[in-house]
């Protein structure tokens, strides 16, 4: 059996704050930084150890993912980051509140570009200070991969190259146990990607920050089940609470 846990990071400044956060990169707040305290614990109560690490270039989930790994006594494995792992790019959407958002546009039109399948909110202009034209740490980066604005559609076009390319590879020929720390978006689309879930229903899958969720394979990478680690009735209430956050 193979053993992959896809973790959202704790709570960010922006989360608190209700922003549209996308590829900003926002801190954890200190309720995070607990979030993720607990769930490391958690992963280490379970019996979990992991070989391997992957995360994107947003701290918010890097400093998720170092929480967890020293909770764990784990800090000494390899961690791979990468953009492809990144938020959904919000476009213009970044940094606007997602309530006032609402109250001007409708909570149908921010349920769609927050959640449907293959609508983006309006692009960023390339020299926009929001830009990942701007910033450094995506210069290495062909221009023609770098989003001003992305549907979930796009967000799943580049992260499932990197899956099927890098994470599966190595999980079959070297790794047990991996884990993947990242954002609630780049999560739902490699999620989508392994149950087959419909681009209509993925509108209503809404990932809680910092709780483990697990995926278990056979030594083919054939999906054998699926399951979050923590109290059922607790996860629920978090998973309603992430879906309201865009209603006026």
């Amino acid at each position: 059996m193979k053993r992959v846990v896809l973790i959202r990071h704790g709570e960010s400044t922006w989360n608190k704050e209700n922003r549209f956060t996308g590829w900003t990169d926002v801190d954890l707040t200190e309720k995070g930084v607990e979030e993720a305290h607990k769930a490391g614990k958690l992963l280490k109560k379970e019996g979990f150890q992991f070989e391997k690490a992957f995360t994107s270039y947003l701290k918010r989930a890097v400093k998720t993912l170092n929480v967890v790994l020293d909770e764990m006594d784990l800090d000494w494995i390899p961690v791979e980051k990468t953009w492809r792992l990144n938020e959904k790019h919000y476009g213009m959407l970044q940094g606007l509140n997602k309530s006032e958002t609402a109250q001007k546009y409708g909570d149908e039109q921010v349920l769609i570009w927050r959640r449907s399948y293959d609508v983006p909110p309006t692009p960023l202009a390339k020299d926009d200070e929001r830009s990942p034209f701007m910033d450094a740490r995506y210069k290495g980066i062909e221009e023609k991969d770098l989003p001003l604005t992305e549907s979930l559609k796009e967000t799943v076009d580049r992260i499932l190259p990197y899956w099927n390319d890098v994470v599966v590879p190595e999980m079959k020929e070297k790794y047990n146990e991996v884990i993947v720390a990242a954002h609630g978006n780049s999560l739902r689309g490699i999620i989508k990607h392994l149950k087959g879930i419909s681009n209509e229903n993925i509108v209503s899958l809404n990932l809680p920050t910092a709780v483990p969720y697990v995926f278990e394979f056979d030594d083919n990478m054939n999906l054998v089940k699926d399951y979050f680690l923590g109290d059922p009735e607790e996860i629920k209430k978090l998973m309603d609470a992430v879906a309201n956050q865009a209603k006026k």
